[in-house]
């Protein structure tokens, strides 16, 4: 499946990071936060988009938005493409549908098998037992 390219459809929010880094840390807003209202999107159809809303529903927020973050990066563009990624990463896994499972009979060959080992068994442990003669 070809996910489309909703980038154009995100916004972005920056804040400073948290975590080591000194001073760089404290004064530069290198944290993105991308936000993507999934029910507005014109990319997806609307089976796409209650597909979307249902898998990705922890992640998204009480206005409807799908928000990522990141902040591992040193600088806003690396972590804005983080976002990008990460997001992207998130829809192409939702939409995809996984297989149903086709249940498989079991073999007559296997079926035999397993009541032979069980007369063996059946067998050794009757043997065990005391005769009476």
């Amino acid at each position: 499946m070809v996910v489309q390219d909703f980038q154009k459809e995100i916004s972005f929010k920056t804040a400073r990071s948290g975590g080591k880094g000194g001073q760089h840390v404290n004064k530069v807003e290198t944290m993105v936060e991308g936000y993507w209202q999934v029910s507005a999107s014109d990319f997806f159809s609307e089976k796409e988009k209650e597909r979307l809303l249902l898998i990705l529903a922890p992640k998204i927020n009480a206005n409807g938005f799908l928000l990522v973050k990141s902040q591992v990066h040193r600088t806003q563009l690396a972590n804005k493409e983080e976002v990008i990624k990460k997001m992207n990463r998130l829809v192409r896994q939702a939409l995809v549908i996984p297989k149903k499972r086709m249940p498989t009979k079991i073999s007559k060959a296997v079926k035999a098998k397993r009541v032979e080992s069980k007369k063996k068994r059946a067998e050794k442990k009757s043997q065990r037992r005391k005769t009476d003669w």
